[in-house]
């Protein structure tokens, strides 16, 4: 295990057991394996959200989620298309994709 590995599991320690997304609606967190039509995704989403908006440590998931750039999941209340937009904002995207975000007017 490199150093940079470790630091990250003791800092992933301290904030993530203080996180609103532990216990049974964690799942709400991340895709199922199986396939998920589009309105059921986005209901999965907003109810993660919410829970995210209450989330004493929201910013620190966030910043985590960004700085690793974790490519599955809501973490900090942002999918993984609003991640990517945080991370490389000169990135080109589908307007399916941006239509998807929270980013996008309406």
């Amino acid at each position: 295990m490199t150093v940079r590995a470790i630091s990250q599991i003791g800092e992933r320690g301290v904030w993530q057991r203080r996180a609103a997304c532990r216990g049974p609606e964690s799942v709400l967190f991340f895709a199922p394996t199986l396939p998920e039509a589009r309105p059921e995704r986005e209901s999965r989403e907003e109810r993660a959200k919410a829970i995210c908006r209450e989330c004493p440590v929201q910013r620190e998931c966030l910043d985590y989620a960004v700085r690793i750039r974790e490519a599955h999941g809501i973490w900090g209340g942002l999918n993984e298309t609003e991640r990517r937009m945080l991370w490389d904002p000169s990135a080109q995207y589908t307007e399916t994709e941006f239509a998807e975000t929270e980013f996008a007017e309406g």
